[in-house]
């Protein structure tokens, strides 16, 4: 069992929150954003394509983004010698890859269309490989988030398990003791 039950749990839940944040964001982006934007002219869809690039690099987004990544590897670590450590693994290695994905294909992409001067030669260069990888980065993301809930629900059942185990709440059986609701 970890040392610190409050504080492990505390840093499952909050890698949950934050991979759930960032997979909502790689989502929305592959489902209603990039769509839309499909339907614009080359021009718009580079100028909005840029603002939105501009606007994404701040302080509460790299919080999610770098966030999920800390704090899967931290709770990975707390839970090493736990039978559900698999999960957490799975989701650092899940969203590691898709943290890879971003850094190695999103962010160039990005910078190569803040630097072009031709909206129709940006967009053409940009348009097919980021929504693809941004794809890839929504599945792996989610991946990692469904990996964490599953962690956290077994988790949860492990320390109420025991702590209904140390007030007595828990019969012998693992059920309640008799006479219980």
């Amino acid at each position: 069992m970890t040392r610190n039950n409050r504080s492990t749990g505390f840093v499952l839940g909050a890698a949950t929150v934050a991979m759930g944040l960032i997979a909502g964001v790689y989502y929305i982006f592959a489902c209603c954003v990039m769509p839309a934007l499909a339907r614009s002219d080359d021009r718009v869809y580079v100028e909005v394509m840029r603002n939105i690039d501009d606007v994404i690099q701040n302080p509460v987004f790299f919080l999610g983004f770098a966030g999920a990544l800390l704090l899967t590897a931290v709770s990975s670590w707390q839970l090493r010698g736990q039978p559900y450590r698999w999960w957490v693994w799975a989701a650092l290695a899940a969203y590691a890859l898709g943290f890879l994905t971003t850094v190695a294909f999103n962010i160039p992409l990005n910078n190569d269309l803040q630097n072009m001067t031709d909206p129709t030669a940006a967009r053409d260069h940009f348009e097919t490989p980021w929504v693809a990888w941004n794809v890839v980065r929504a599945v792996l993301s989610t991946v990692a988030l469904g990996c964490l809930a599953r962690a956290l629900v077994l988790y949860g059942r492990v320390t109420t398990g025991a702590s209904q185990r140390r007030s007595g709440t828990v019969g012998p059986s693992g059920g309640t003791p008799s006479g219980g609701v």
